[in-house]
């Protein structure tokens, strides 16, 4: 049975030249790039994928765990930001474990362009979902001083959280963006 689909190739497949018209080719066969970490199929975008996923989780239950966060609306959208953030980052992970499992490479244009797009949108909404939960921190703590009834530290690693989910983010989505302007 055989599992694989189309946008899955073997690693080990190397390039082949053509020996046609006699023994004179002086024609150089092309080499494939060894797999950039961080590409598609690689252990550093797995190790990527796992920081993205556990800061998210991280981020997402220490806000969920405040009973009065759903009251600011900045705060329930870092919430559902880092929910979807974890969700794809997970799933992306599994498929990352998988394609290292089975030694094949996901640099088929359509999975990095997926890849790309899922990852762009993705962690521009965190970004602006820690943004937005920041100024609301910086507002309760500096400017209400009412971080004694409110949870301020909480808020604070919450949003700390996020950001750093978007900053393992970013390298992801800058090396798929990479990948498919070098094709």
């Amino acid at each position: 049975m055989n599992v694989s689909h189309t946008s899955v190739h073997p690693v080990e497949d190397s390039p082949t030249t053509d020996g046609g018209g006699g023994g004179n080719n002086n024609e150089v066969p092309r080499v494939r790039m060894k797999d950039v970490q961080g590409m598609p199929g690689t252990l550093g975008r797995l190790v990527l994928r796992i920081c993205q996923f556990a800061f998210a989780v991280v981020g997402l239950c220490v806000m969920a765990t405040i009973s009065d966060f759903p009251s600011v609306t900045a705060f329930c959208y870092l919430v559902a930001a880092t929910g979807l953030q974890s969700l794809w980052s997970l799933s992306f992970a599994i498929i990352d474990i998988y394609a290292l499992l089975v030694r094949r490479s996901l640099q088929n244009s359509r999975v990095v362009t997926l890849f790309t797009i899922g990852d762009g949108i993705t962690s521009t909404l965190t970004f602006a979902a820690a943004c937005a939960s920041a100024g609301i921190t910086v507002l309760i703590d500096n400017n209400l001083d009412s971080c004694t009834q409110n949870n301020c530290t909480q808020f604070e690693t919450s949003t700390a959280m996020a950001f750093v989910c978007w900053f393992t983010a970013l390298p992801l989505f800058l090396l798929n963006f990479w990948s498919l302007a070098s094709r």
